[in-house]
């Protein structure tokens, strides 16, 4: 799909914005053509080394950076975002909808507003940190509810839980895919503050100084959302780790019920066998009521190790 701003048939001289998802070949071929810059494929987006995500040639900036996509599903996703920078025109390059795009356009080009290329390359890394911001205060918002559930249910709950394998999975799953979510925002920021910082050293002659002042602040509000991202991080792996305290402490409970009767089932058992044996000179056989002194002897035998354990609280 090729958007362009101000909206137009095909690139013109007063075109500030190419901005193309998913493009074909026809769309590609148009825009190579018109800008004469040769537009980098998924692969080339997909380059980890800063040498392939950060090119200066003359009065052009080729930059690419990781971003998130799908942030608002339980399945979020990376895709990668590519930009040609000139003093004139700003082409982009996704493979993924991102809200970022969709804010920079209602923001920076309304209709009958002087588009210009810096002004919007300003308002989409601005964009991307808001985007940012939200996926990261709603990433607090999930963990506040597990940490609500896991440290303030009541006993009964935790064990309910604690014993529900489908519930243990969801909540684990849910920890998973905050975590996951957080890491692929953390790969985000960083390709934007890498893109702010050079474009403020490399293209200072031609970014005015209005739009240098701002993209500084882009690069301050990344470095107050890497904190948070931080003590998400954290708070990530503290109840990760509390809610497997909870399943050991459970699991404990349990082995030590069942070691509790089978402890108790010895002493019934020895009484039972004992008077199981059948030999001919046990004075119990000739006792009248031999038969109940035995079912009395293993109903306290039961009983008394019971009584025991339940008053040293280990029942």
């Amino acid at each position: 799909m090729l958007n362009l701003h101000p909206p137009g048939a095909k690139p013109a001289v007063e075109t500030a914005w190419i901005d193309l998802l998913s493009p074909t070949e026809t769309e590609i071929r148009l825009v190579e053509d018109f800008t004469g810059h040769r537009l980098p494929t998924l692969d080339e987006l997909s380059a980890i080394e800063r040498s392939s995500q950060l090119i200066v040639d003359g009065d052009k900036l080729q930059l690419s950076c990781p971003v998130v996509v799908d942030a608002d599903t339980d399945h979020p996703g990376v895709s990668h975002v590519g930009m040609i920078l000139t003093p004139k025109l700003l082409v982009t390059v996704r493979f993924g909808a991102l809200k970022a795009f969709e804010a920079t356009a209602a923001r920076a080009c309304p209709p009958g507003h002087k588009h210009d290329a810096i002004e919007i390359f300003t308002a989409l890394l601005e964009a991307f940190v808001d985007r940012q911001a939200d996926i990261l205060e709603q990433a607090r918002e999930q963990l506040d509810a597990i940490s609500h559930g896991v440290f303030r249910a009541s006993p009964q709950q935790i064990r309910r839980v604690a014993r529900s394998n489908t519930q243990l999975r969801a909540l684990l799953g849910r920890l998973g895919r905050i975590g996951e979510r957080i890491s692929i925002i953390r790969d985000g920021m960083l390709g934007v503050g890498r893109i702010a910082g050079f474009a403020q050293e490399t293209a200072k002659g031609w970014i005015g100084p209005e739009y240098l002042t701002r993209l500084k602040a882009v690069g301050l509000d990344i470095d107050s959302l890497n904190l948070f991202e931080e003590h998400l991080s954290n708070k990530v792996q503290f109840l990760l780790d509390a809610i497997v305290g909870f399943i050991g402490i459970e699991q404990n409970d349990i082995f030590k019920v069942l070691t509790v009767f089978s402890v108790v089932g010895i002493f019934p058992t020895l009484v039972a066998g004992w008077y199981g044996m059948n030999f001919r000179n046990m004075p119990e056989y000739n006792w009248p009521y031999g038969y109940q002194w035995g079912i009395g002897m293993i109903v306290l035998s039961t009983i008394i190790p019971l009584i025991w354990f339940k008053w040293r609280g280990w029942l």
